[in-house]
């Protein structure tokens, strides 16, 4: 299989991938945006550990916006790469959290749905971003002039 043909089944691939990813964070936002009492214990004891006392909300409220671009990002396959690098970056914070704030990677005692859910999501973040990674390594050397990979030589 050359290159080419990997890269377009990559592609392909990643649909069920941003469809996932979209799905889980939209899911979630029902509790984060209504205040359930659930958001609102977990965003307490973060933010109680986090010395933001009295923050919860903004703090809920913000990660509930992030992961609402998030999900649209990831869906328009122009936009999939920053779609699937937030749901990544957002992800990896949700992990850190839980594995070492109070918060703990089972809060509702139901064996740590959220949890293992998170490392999904992030798991197909990565994914996304590996079926795209040329689109991203060339996004990066555009914004910052680093350049990632140096492409391989002609007539090899």
């Amino acid at each position: 299989m050359t290159r080419t043909r990997i890269d377009h089944a990559l592609k392909l691939l990643s649909w069920p991938a941003a469809f996932y990813i979209a799905y889980i964070l939209l899911w979630y936002q029902q509790y984060k945006l209504t205040g359930n009492e659930g958001s609102v214990y977990l965003f307490n004891i973060l933010a109680d550990w986090l010395h933001i006392h009295g923050y919860e909300k903004p703090f809920r409220l913000a990660v509930a916006s992030a992961e609402i671009v998030a999900s649209v990002l990831v869906l328009v396959p122009v936009t999939r790469v920053y779609g699937g690098a937030l749901a990544l970056c957002i992800m990896s914070g949700a992990i850190f959290f839980h594995t070492v704030s109070p918060l703990g990677t089972d809060p509702y005692g139901d064996g740590g749905v959220l949890f293992h859910e998170a490392l999904a999501v992030w798991l197909c973040a990565a994914f996304v971003l590996v079926a795209y990674r040329h689109e991203a390594f060339d996004r990066v050397e555009r914004l910052t002039g680093w350049r990632l990979v140096t492409p391989p030589e002609q007539g090899r």
